[in-house]
């Protein structure tokens, strides 16, 4: 790549990082509810939940379900006999609201969770779906210093026959490692569980809006009672309501 070349396109990412680094993931609406709220949505708060746990059990079913403030998810994140190598600093944001969730399976069959069906409603007419690994490491993104990326960029230039070469594959396709394997590693995982299985992990949400007074989340879709057909013969669903004290 030519030199003037290699430095208009260092240029470009530089205008890039200033301008145009907010993903499309991160424009889009958090959560269903009164256009007015939107921009409430997703921002910073330091929240404070009563109870701080709450469990159920519903037909040999039994879920507990934890509010996980950013002190306990900076501990548990430097744990390395969880996450060994990877652990560090919490993936998470501020912008971000954490559950720790563990569903038991005590019956004789199994059963079918998907946490991305899960739902977090507040008492402003607002409802949330969780958020997945793509909207993390978008805000992750959008949060790198521009110094940080162009620093990068210039750091992996190669000499070339035409003056400097730009590693462009690894430029566009790099993710914060990091990061992605401690979200990885602790979210509550979509599948089957069989009898007698214990199954833990995250589950994070958009920050509802602060003014709620009242946040419930719905562990919802839990399938059970498997057919010949392999289709689910009953629905449970756990409702925990949790009472706001932010202020």
């Amino acid at each position: 790549m030519p030199r003037w070349m290699a430095m208009g396109l260092a240029g470009c990412l530089l205008l890039a990082g200033c301008s145009g680094r907010k993903s499309s993931l991160l424009l889009e609406r958090h959560a269903v509810g009164p256009l007015e709220e939107a921009p409430a949505v997703g921002r910073e708060v330091a929240w404070q939940l009563d109870p701080m746990t709450q469990s159920q059990e519903l037909e040999q079913v039994a879920v507990t379900v934890s509010f996980a403030p950013a002190k306990y998810l900076d501990e548990l994140f430097k744990n390395r006999k969880i996450f060994g190598e990877f652990a560090g600093r919490n993936p998470y944001f501020a912008e971000n609201l954490v559950f720790y969730i563990t569903v038991e399976n005590h019956r004789q069959e199994r059963i079918l969770i998907d946490p991305r069906l899960f739902v977090l409603v507040d008492d402003r007419g607002n409802q949330y779906s969780p958020i997945g690994l793509d909207y993390i490491t978008a805000l992750a993104d959008a949060r790198q210093p521009v110094s940080t990326v162009t620093r990068g960029v210039l750091e992996d230039a190669r000499p070339g026959y035409f003056g400097f070469s730009l590693p462009l594959g690894k430029l566009f396709a790099q993710k914060p490692q990091g990061r992605f394997a401690l979200i990885k590693q602790s979210s509550l995982q979509t599948g089957y569980m069989y009898p007698g299985v214990i199954h833990d992990g995250l589950v994070a949400f958009w920050s509802p809006v602060e003014d709620a007074s009242t946040l419930r989340l719905l562990v919802t879709s839990v399938k059970t009672g498997f057919d010949p057909k392999d289709l689910p013969t009953k629905t449970l669903e756990f409702p925990f309501t949790f009472q706001v004290r932010n202020q």
